[in-house]
């Protein structure tokens, strides 16, 4: 599908996987809003699109904390009274923390990464479902994680958690809305060198991450689900690399006694 004139919102898209996706997703002739809750770091994702090409203009920002559901509708609305349209979603916030796992977690922090990694989701699809089905077209892609796919200890009971249902609430969308030609993807990637890293108990080597998935890769992907046509859905795509620390092991996944 020609992406030429369409408009993507793409939240958790001031770095990392949504940044790589803005990226492409204005390579292909899209207008892009990014969100993420730091202004100045979106500024940046701005110029640094940019100086890969990005054609200026087409590659605004629009600040949000997707846990905020008041703050997402209002958003939401605004971007698509100024665009006209939102016709691709990327729900790509996502958040954990160091003090991830039963013996040290706690209800509040819990809270905090489903309120961003499945709330924000629901509550950003929401905003954009009417005008969706209006023009019986849209795409949603939510960017899950190998985590809520395959299930292990590294990243905690509430990121697995929060993902596993992400990829629940893909399938609903699809059996729900599939009638009215709206499609959903849940992508599950699995190790990707993005600065969520750096909130591991152990951050991975730099020789460790240049093995694993890249952010372009991940840009790319996001692309080729967008440009598929209008009458396909991918319902899962699971992607990894080749060298999947998460099947053999690494001293930083080992668990804690």
């Amino acid at each position: 599908m020609a992406l030429q004139g369409k408009v993507a919102w793409i939240t958790g898209g001031g770095s990392g996987i949504g940044l790589a996706g803005a990226i492409e997703l204005v390579h292909a002739g899209c207008h892009v809003v990014i969100s993420g809750r730091d202004a100045a770091k979106l500024a940046a994702a701005v110029r640094q699109a940019e100086t890969q090409g990005a054609p200026p203009g087409m590659l605004s920002t629009a600040p949000l904390d997707v846990a905020d559901s008041d703050a997402v509708a209002r958003v939401a609305q605004q971007l698509q009274a100024q665009l006209g349209r939102v016709d691709i979603l990327v729900n790509s916030a996502g958040i954990n923390f160091r003090k991830r796992y039963w013996s040290e977690t706690d209800s509040a922090t819990f809270n905090q990464v489903v309120g961003v990694n499945l709330n924000g989701a629901m509550a950003c699809t929401l905003a954009v479902l009417p005008g969706m089905r209006a023009r019986r077209e849209g795409t949603v892609i939510n960017v899950a994680s190998f985590a809520g796919w395959h299930y292990g200890y590294l990243t905690g009971p509430a990121y697995t958690a929060s993902k596993a249902a992400l990829m629940a609430l893909t399938h609903a969308f699809n059996i729900e809305e599939g009638v009215n030609g709206l499609r959903a993807t849940s992508l599950c990637p699995g190790e990707v060198a993005t600065p969520i890293l750096q909130q591991r108990p152990v951050v991975p080597s730099a020789e460790e991450m240049a093995r694993m998935l890249q952010e372009q890769d991940m840009g790319r992907t996001i692309r080729f689900i967008a440009e598929m046509p209008a009458h396909v859905c991918i319902n899962e795509l699971v992607i990894s690399p080749v060298w999947n620390r998460i099947y053999l092991g690494g001293e930083d996944l080992k668990r804690k006694s």
